[in-house]
């Protein structure tokens, strides 16, 4: 099958104009649960879209750990790419897809850095693996082979044998507070519906957009 032959009919929900009332962070939290029930994997998966220092837009997928009436929360490593993007520019937009749903959301909003408690929990959090993990990247940097990392795994088991693995100072969390909420849905002849929610003032307003 060619790419021009590959397609598919959507025809597994709708979007009601009387959503326009809605709060946007209610019915993200219905879509979450959906997906929570029948995406298979990594339902809390995320397009993290930044912009980068070359006038690049700069997309990867991140794991949202929380969401909470403030924003979206996910961790990384400060200093690496998408950390020093987002010091130079806290400007993001995230992009959810369930393909099994077919459904979109899309958000913009503003990146900031949550409270050294609240990445120190998360943190405490992950398998011991993943902690050590954390010490042992100094992500997106370049490096002279995988051995690299395996050797510097080794030795920091060796320093933390017996102890807990303290939170290193340069990873962390990230708040995203939205501005905007798009939730698309998929609808037959692609005619599909679209609602874009938009804060001002701290108050929510919705319109359909056309696909």
């Amino acid at each position: 099958m060619s790419l021009k032959e590959s397609r598919i009919e959507y025809k597994k929900g709708t979007l009601s104009d009387d959503l326009k009332n809605e709060s946007p962070f209610d019915l993200f939290k219905d879509w979450l649960e959906l997906a929570k029930k029948y995406v298979a994997l990594d339902f809390n998966a995320m397009s993290l879209n930044t912009n980068s220092s070359d006038g690049f837009p700069a997309s990867r997928i991140v794991l949202l750990r929380e969401f909470t009436e403030e924003g979206f929360i996910f961790y990384t490593n400060y200093e690496s790419a998408k950390g020093k993007e987002l010091e130079q520019n806290p400007n993001v937009s995230l992009n959810f897809f369930w393909r099994e749903l077919e459904k979109q959301i899309r958000v913009k909003g503003t990146a900031v850095k949550v409270s050294s408690e609240v990445s120190n929990v998360y943190f405490s959090s992950r398998p011991r693996k993943s902690q050590i993990g954390a010490w042992v990247s100094n992500q997106s940097e370049v490096i002279q082979s995988r051995e690299t990392l395996v050797r510097k795994e080794e030795e920091l088991e060796k320093v933390f044998k017996g102890k807990e693995v303290t939170r290193p100072p340069h990873w962390g969390g990230y708040l995203v507070i939205p501005n905007s909420f798009e939730f698309w849905q998929g609808r037959s002849g692609r005619l599909h519906d679209r609602l874009k929610f938009s804060e001002k003032d701290n108050l929510w307003s919705a319109d359909r957009l056309s696909p």
